[in-house]
C-alpha cells in the first residue's frame, strides 16, 4: 500500500488502518483466529494498528500484544485509547493525570511492548481541564512510554482549545484526531476535517461503514441482518425509526451506485473515507477474515468527481443523517439540567 504521512509527524502509514474493536467478547471470541486475521492484514501491507483499553475490558489489546510478540512490533505504528470505564471504581474511567499514569502502565502490559506509537483520548471530559489531559500526557511521552498523544471524537471547537491550551503552556499537543467518518456520516466535512487540516494534525476516521449500513446487508425489501452490534444498541437499528429509514433507503441508493461502477458497496464507502484531503487513514474493524478480505481492496479504489457528485447528491456533504452517529453528545445536549433555569 502506497504510504501516507500521519499529520506533520512523518511518521508513514497505511491508508488502512485495522482496527482491533471486534477481537474478543464484543466479537471474534476466538484469539487464535483473531492473530490470523491481524497477521493477513499486517502481510496486506496494513502498518496501522488500532485498539482501545475499553474494547472487551482490555482483551483487544491482549489479543493485539500476541499478535505482535515475535518480531512484529518494531514495524507496527501501534495505537490505543483510553477514557473508557475499566471498573467499578469511578477513578478508573476518564482524563485525568490519575487514570492516565495508571492506565498507560496496563495496556502496555496488555499490549506486551514497551512503548506506544500513538495514545489516544477516546472521548472528552467535561469534568477534567484539558491542560490537566495534556500536562500528563507530556510527561509519558518525555518518559518513552508514549510517542504521540491524539484526541478521539473530538467536537471543533475543543481540538482548537487543545491546540491552544497546548500553546499556551508549552506542552505536547493532540497531533491526530478519530473521527467517525462515512457516507451515511459526514458531519465532520463541516468543522472537524478543516480544523485538523489546519493544524497538521492526521486523522484516522473510524466506522467507514456506518456501523454496517454500508455492509451491503441492509437493502430495501430484506430482513434486517442480525449482529452483535445491533443487539447492543438496538434503537439505532430499529427500522420503525423514520430515522433510520432514512439511512436504509441512502443505503440501498448508494449501493446501487456503486453496482453500477462495478463496484462493491463496502469498497465505495471506505474508498470515499479515503478520498478526502483531510483523511490519513480509514480504520477497518473486520470480526472475520472474509470481512478482512472484502475490504483490503478498497484501498486501491479511486472514486471519480462525477462518483463523488452522485454520492452528494443521495447524502449532501457535512450532512449526519442521524445525529447520535456522530459518537459524542456534549453534556449541553443530553443533560436537560443544563438547559433550563
Amino acid at each position: 500500500m502506497e504510504m501516507r504521512t500521519l499529520g506533520r509527524t512523518g511518521v508513514q502509514v497505511s491508508p488502512l488502518c485495522l482496527g482491533a474493536m471486534m477481537f474478543g467478547a464484543w466479537g471474534n471470541t476466538d484469539h487464535e483466529d483473531s492473530v490470523r486475521i491481524i497477521h493477513t492484514a499486517l502481510d496486506a501491507g496494513i502498518n496501522f494498528l488500532d485498539t482501545a483499553d475499553v474494547y472487551s475490558q482490555g482483551e483487544s489489546e491482549e489479543i493485539v500484544g500476541k499478535a505482535l510478540a515475535g518480531g512484529r512490533r518494531e514495524h507496527v505504528v501501534l495505537a490505543t485509547k483510553a477514557h473508557g470505564p475499566m471498573g467499578e471504581d469511578p477513578n478508573q474511567r476518564g482524563n485525568s493525570r490519575r487514570w492516565l499514569v495508571q492506565e498507560v502502565e496496563s495496556s502496555l502490559r496488555r499490549l506486551q511492548t514497551d512503548w506506544i506509537d500513538l495514545y489516544q483520548i477516546h472521548r472528552p471530559a467535561p469534568d477534567t481541564d484539558v491542560e490537566e489531559t495534556l500536562d500528563a500526557l507530556t510527561d509519558l511521552q518525555r518518559a518513552g512510554k508514549i510517542r504521540y498523544f491524539g484526541s478521539s471524537t473530538f467536537p471543533a471547537s475543543q481540538i482548537v482549545q487543545a491546540q491552544w491550551a497546548a500553546r499556551e503552556r508549552r506542552s505536547g499537543r493532540f497531533v491526530t484526531e478519530q473521527p467517525p467518518y462515512s457516507l451515511l456520516v459526514r458531519g465532520i466535512e463541516t468543522e472537524v476535517l478543516p480544523v485538523c487540516q489546519q493544524y497538521g494534525m492526521g486523522t484516522l476516521v473510524w466506522s467507514p461503514l456506518a456501523g454496517g449500513w454500508l455492509s451491503g446487508k441492509w437493502r430495501t425489501g430484506q430482513d434486517a441482518p442480525q449482529s452483535s452490534r445491533a443487539g447492543r444498541m438496538g434503537a439505532r437499528y430499529d427500522l420503525s425509526d423514520p430515522v433510520n429509514q432514512r439511512k436504509l433507503d441512502a443505503a440501498d441508493a448508494l449501493a446501487g451506485l456503486a453496482e453500477q461502477h462495478g463496484l462493491s458497496l463496502v469498497e465505495l464507502a471506505i474508498a470515499f473515507t479515503l478520498r478526502h484531503p483531510g483523511v490519513t487513514s480509514a480504520i477497518i474493524g473486520p470480526r472475520t477474515m472474509d470481512q478482512l478480505t472484502s475490504q483490503l481492496s478498497a484501498a486501491d479504489v479511486v472514486l471519480s468527481d462525477e462518483l463523488l457528485d452522485a454520492i452528494d447528491a443521495i447524502v449532501p456533504p457535512g450532512t449526519n443523517i442521524r445525529a447520535d452517529d456522530a459518537g459524542y453528545q456534549p453534556p449541553s445536549l443530553t443533560d436537560a439540567s443544563l438547559r433550563r433555569r
